[in-house]
């Protein structure tokens, strides 16, 4: 009986050694813009550039703000990628160089903005909006996508599935055969999951993506690791399932994809392939280049191009 006692023994730990080297563990930087907003930065990281095509990740608030002193973003430009809010608590206008003006994305509604050739757009808080909680994402868009046509979309209701305790919004393809209506351009992930209570659940998942957890309210466990506030849990491809424990009244932002073909570049609100290609975007825009259009709607500055590097690294 020992040998077979140790025998399940070893092969627990090489089942626990097999799932750990596909986990990723790192904490995440913070930053404070508008009126005491705090923003928790996940993607990109020293760490881990990209997940998928999901490119860029910021977590910001909650915050609470006295009326007339939330987020204010003048016009910036965007290239190559798609802008995606997932509103969480309070409201936030949108106005954009495509004639879209002051479109309200309200708690549970996602925006989904198309870059493509070049757009330029707003951010504001409206005057009565005291509350703000959002995830703010940007996705990559594949080569052959790059320079589409730029677009807006508003998405007032998403899926909702229930598992195990735990209400999963599907915001982005497709999970536990439960469609997202979100239009993007590569095989992507992206459900919100919340739960009341505590909670437990193993969730399937797709060995060719790569995944990502973030911890949008309150704390959990992925596969045994720590998710808070502070840090990010990352899966590498091969898992075909994660068990999570999710604690009362917390809420957990899960991402995956295809890991990005193509190395990016990403620099300022720009994705692209050659350094060229965002010098050009930056000269264009500090030239009020049609390209980029206007928004005759907003009274106040547009944002300056800050100065461009020397060299650029790639990420992937």
């Amino acid at each position: 009986m020992s040998n077979t006692n140790d025998t399940e023994l070893s092969h627990s730990d090489d089942c626990e050694k097999y799932v750990n080297q596909f986990i990723q563990n790192f904490p995440l930087r913070s930053a404070e813009i508008g009126q005491g907003t705090v923003i928790k930065r996940a993607l990109p990281s020293r760490h881990k550039r990209m997940i998928g095509a999901w490119c860029f990740l910021d977590h910001a608030g909650p915050v609470v703000f006295p009326q007339g002193e939330g987020l204010d973003v003048g016009p910036h430009p965007h290239i190559g990628l798609q802008t995606f809010t997932w509103m969480i608590e309070g409201t936030m206008l949108h106005s954009d160089s495509l004639g879209t003006t002051n479109q309200l994305i309200r708690p549970r509604q996602v925006n989904l903005m198309t870059a493509g050739r070049g757009i330029s757009h707003t951010e504001v808080a409206p005057e009565n909006e005291t509350h703000m909680h959002a995830a703010q994402l940007w996705i990559a868009l594949p080569d052959d996508k790059l320079n589409i046509e730029p677009a807006f979309q508003n998405y007032p209701e998403l899926p909702v599935v229930q598992q195990d305790g735990i209400d999963i919004t599907v915001l982005v393809g497709e999970y536990l055969n439960t469609k997202s209506p979100v239009a993007v351009h590569t095989e992507l992930l992206g459900v919100d999951l919340e739960a009341k209570d505590n909670v437990r659940s193993r969730l399937p998942l797709n060995p060719e993506f790569e995944y990502g957890f973030m911890a949008l309210e309150g704390t959990a466990h992925i596969n045994g690791h720590e998710l808070t506030a502070d840090n990010m849990v990352v899966l590498e491809p091969g898992l075909e399932h994660v068990d999570i424990e999710i604690h009362a009244n917390s809420r957990v932002l899960l991402l995956g994809g295809e890991p990005f073909e193509t190395p990016i570049l990403l620099w300022w609100n720009f994705v692209g392939r050659t350094q060229e290609e965002l010098c050009i975007a930056r000269e264009q825009w500090i030239n009020e280049d049609e390209r980029f259009g206007s928004i005759p709607s907003y009274d106040g500055p547009r944002l300056e191009a800050p100065v461009f590097p020397d060299k650029m690294h790639a990420s992937k």
